[in-house]
């Protein structure tokens, strides 16, 4: 019997599925609707974020996964069984083996609650594959070949740097700044500066659509409503790219002093190709307007963003697990 196998990338914002032969097959925010009273579930991904800043007393939406890791374990098991169920619908009758992606400072405790609610949500075998690896791998790079490679992967929760050569993490740093962090910094910068409160959907879309990790000689702007601090009334403004860069410019710092670490700690044999083949950028954060620029700048390092950034580590993780044999050396050797 065919034995189904997905790929998935838990990750703090969005869920990515992968099922080989047929590439990316969901693509859903990671969050859950439920009753406040029994916990019952009513509804997850796409539906379930409509609902953020809009339920009544009755209904909570959350996101079960905090800075990439499991913080609601019940939550997140009926999340993975409904990506689960709804990426292969016979999976009850064909369990099938599943390959999770994990931070890289992710800690044993953490680790072991993935593979335990990815198994309670109906897996037969669970792996875990470390998300530097995993995005390494579906930004095609040769990560097997004995020359140093560097992956940056910005998701939701965590960024991510890595060296990696023949396999194997040489160094490594995981921080927990994302694109939550940075959607949080711009609804505090808009509260001081203008008096007005803003939801978190507000502030994710004003960093998709103006935001910049550096200053931008074409200025963009954008209208942006919400709730004035003193009256209490609905009240429009007008945002600014440059409030934006000067917002998150705090935790595009962290992000940047996490990669020197890293390339500070890079054996000189790997650092000499790394210049050489320049640093590779993936996730959906790493898709910020001039952050690879902005990490060539403060390195002297070229910076290349992927390609489909968003979603390398869904591919490689679906990679890995259709050539687990080859892989295995590269997953058990970064546990």
């Amino acid at each position: 019997m065919f034995l189904k196998k997905i790929g998935i990338d838990l990750g703090t914002t969005n869920i990515l599925v992968y099922v080989p032969r047929r590439g990316i097959v969901i693509n859903e925010p990671s969050v859950v609707a439920l009753s406040r009273g029994d916990k019952k579930i009513l509804a997850v991904g796409d539906e379930a974020k409509q609902m953020i800043g809009r339920t009544p007393d009755t209904i909570i939406a959350k996101r079960p996964l905090k800075d990439g890791v499991i913080a609601d374990y019940r939550t997140t098991e009926a999340m993975l069984y409904y990506f689960i169920h709804k990426a292969i619908g016979s999976f009850r009758i064909i369990r099938p083996e599943v390959m999770v992606a994990v931070p890289g400072g992710i800690t044993s405790t953490e680790r072991r609650a993935v593979i335990d609610a990815t198994l309670a949500a109906g897996a037969k075998a669970a792996y875990i594959i470390k998300e530097p690896i995993a995005a390494a791998i579906g930004a095609n790079i040769p990560i097997g070949s004995p020359s140093g490679n560097m992956i940056i992967d910005i998701g939701g929760g965590t960024a991510e740097m890595a060296v990696i050569s023949l396999g194997g993490i040489v160094a490594s740093t995981s921080v927990r700044i994302g694109g939550n962090k940075l959607d949080a910094s711009i609804q505090e910068f808009v509260r001081k500066k203008y008096g007005l409160a803003i939801g978190e959907r507000t502030s994710e879309n004003i960093k998709i659509q103006i935001g910049s990790a550096l200053i931008l000689e074409d200025m963009l702007t954008m209208e942006v409503r919400g709730r004035d601090m003193v009256t209490g009334l609905p009240r429009t403004i007008t945002v600014t790219s440059n409030d934006v860069t000067e917002a998150i410019q705090e935790e595009l710092n962290g992000i940047v002093s996490a990669v020197k670490s890293v390339l500070f700690h890079t054996p000189p044999e790997l650092s000499a190709d790394i210049i050489e083949r320049g640093m590779v950028l993936s996730g959906g954060s790493g898709l910020l307007r001039n952050l690879d620029q902005l990490l060539s700048q403060t390195t002297g390092v070229p910076v290349y963003v992927a390609e489909d950034a968003l979603l390398c580590v869904a591919r490689g993780t679906g990679i890995a697990l259709e050539n687990l044999e080859s892989y295995k050396r590269s997953i058990l050797q970064n546990k």
